[in-house]
């Protein structure tokens, strides 16, 4: 589990293709402190396993199903990642609940100024534009975002020049693809939803009453 704060960029070394998967070796600073083998490190949002690490970098495997559904399989030798260590219990959650599982990858659309702030617009396929909302929590190549407003097909989201300087994000131009993850709380209401929507169509009178439109207004959450 991750927060979407991103702890700083890394550097990819190499990038070793195999068969249908591929050996990552990333140049780190601040996360290699007490790093172990084992330990999940967010690489541009992935989920991934430290497998082996030497002063100053570490290494992952990326598996096929990985290597296709995110932007990983792209990266080349000296291109800036973003990283981040996994979430300890007892840690501040300042960004939001990202579990470094990856819904689609969008693209990069345009860029604005609007004095301080970098507006992004991003198209998203419709896995991911189903968890957009208006000023809910998205993570854009691990980065924890919130969406300013959307569409059908894309979303735009905001990023101070401290985000901008932290992160990949600020390097990234019109026609780049990123990872995008949407909010886990929305999910398990979909989920919630769908299950009480199959119950009512089957005819079912018993069971629990689940989570509603109803029951959610009922309660004040809309």
């Amino acid at each position: 589990m991750f927060t979407g704060l991103v702890e700083e960029k890394g550097q990819m070394i190499a990038l070793r293709r195999g068969a249908d998967s591929a050996r990552l070796k990333i140049k780190a600073g601040l996360i290699m402190d007490g790093i172990q083998v084992g330990d999940s490190i967010a690489v541009n949002g992935v989920c991934l396993t430290v497998t082996a690490f030497d002063v100053g970098s570490f290494t992952a495997d990326v598996m096929a199903e990985t290597l296709a559904k995110t932007n990983l399989g792209m990266l080349q030798p000296g291109d800036r990642v973003n990283l981040e260590r996994a979430l300890r219990l007892g840690d501040r959650l300042g960004g939001h609940l990202v579990s470094g599982h990856i819904d689609g990858v969008g693209t990069i659309s345009r860029l604005e100024k609007q004095d301080i702030a970098t507006l992004i617009t991003i198209a998203a396929p419709p896995e991911v534009m189903r968890y957009i909302v208006t000023k809910g929590s998205v993570a854009v190549d691990g980065t924890s975002l919130t969406v300013v407003d959307h569409n059908d097909d894309t979303f735009r989201v905001s990023l101070i020049p401290h985000t901008s300087h932290a992160t990949v994000l600020g390097q990234k131009k019109p026609g780049e693809q990123v990872n995008l993850e949407g909010d886990m709380i929305g999910k398990y209401v979909e989920r919630w939803m769908g299950a009480t929507d199959r119950q009512e169509n089957e005819g079912s009178k018993t069971g629990p009453r689940g989570v509603t439109a109803d029951l959610l207004a009922e309660h004040g959450f809309i």
